[in-house]
């Protein structure tokens, strides 16, 4: 399990080269999934007969690639990753999601990614999202966030500014898996407030946050490597992203990402009774 420590100062240039490396171990492990994308899988069940929560052969090729990766080219660092867990390391951990959205995977939807971020002990410092299938790359270091498709030149992205949930394009993976009914409440009285409601989406959902295509991202009772990779990319792009009680959102559970302060306040109001103490 990670848990917070101290913090690992990094200096800009450091901070450069660690998402390039993002970027470029990405691109490199989601050649390891594309061979099980739209073929026969063996699909296994991680929670038994308790649930499902499916893992396929995809996800545990491209976590082994990246932790390959990254002990050749950092090996004091920490790895955490959803498949193969925890490796302690200098108290810079790289944080991995192979495959987010693995029941869009399995079911041969585009709507899945390959997430990667660093935590420095306090907050993920750099962040990637790669979909192999259709060469999309989202990257950002919490100051700048950029898209890339193929060999295209890297552009900015930016959030929106809308300011008011009338107005508001919310996304959420699915209501159901928030885990509390007091939290599936709370949502349901933030989606009749806003404009459109949509379902699916996984970390898509968050990369459109940070796009400016959608304003607000919502799930409910995930873990650390499903958002390490993705906060870094929605701040850089000017967005906000903490848990429903406001706080960090580093290690999961119910999460809110905005396009904007003011509407994430916004919210934050409309979820405050949904919130776990």
């Amino acid at each position: 399990m990670l848990e917070f420590g101290d913090r690992v100062v990094v200096s800009g240039s450091e901070r450069a080269q660690f998402l390039e490396f993002a970027r470029v171990a990405a691109r490199q492990a989601g050649e390891a999934i594309l061979p099980c994308f739209r073929r026969p899988l063996e699909i296994d069940n991680k929670l038994g007969g308790a649930g499902f929560d499916p893992v396929t052969e995809g996800d545990r090729a491209a976590e082994t690639t990246l932790r390959r990766l990254i002990q050749a080219r950092y090996p004091a660092h920490g790895i955490l990753g959803e498949e193969f867990g925890l490796k302690p390391g200098n108290g810079l951990t790289w944080v991995i999601d192979p495959i987010d959205g693995t029941r869009a995977f399995m079911s041969g939807m585009v709507h899945w990614g390959l997430l990667l971020g660093l935590f420095d002990g306090q907050e993920p410092i750099v962040g990637v999202m790669y979909q192999p299938f259709t060469r999309e790359l989202w990257a950002g270091d919490g100051s700048h966030a950029w898209f890339q498709r193929g060999t295209d030149t890297p552009v900015a992205i930016r959030t929106r500014s809308t300011g008011s949930l009338d107005m508001a394009t919310l996304g959420t993976t699915n209501p159901k898996l928030i885990p509390t009914t007091a939290g599936r409440a709370a949502y349901d009285q933030l989606e009749a407030r806003v404009r459109l409601a949509r379902y699916g989406g996984d970390c898509y959902v968050y990369a459109m946050v940070a796009m400016g295509f959608m304003d607000l991202g919502l799930d409910g009772g995930l873990q650390a490597y499903d958002v390490m990779g993705l906060i870094p990319i929605v701040k850089g792009a000017g967005g906000v992203f903490t848990n429903w009680a406001g706080g960090s959102a580093c290690m999961g559970g119910d999460v809110l990402a905005s396009g904007n302060a003011v509407l994430h306040q916004c919210a934050l109001d409309v979820l405050k009774p949904g919130v776990q103490v």
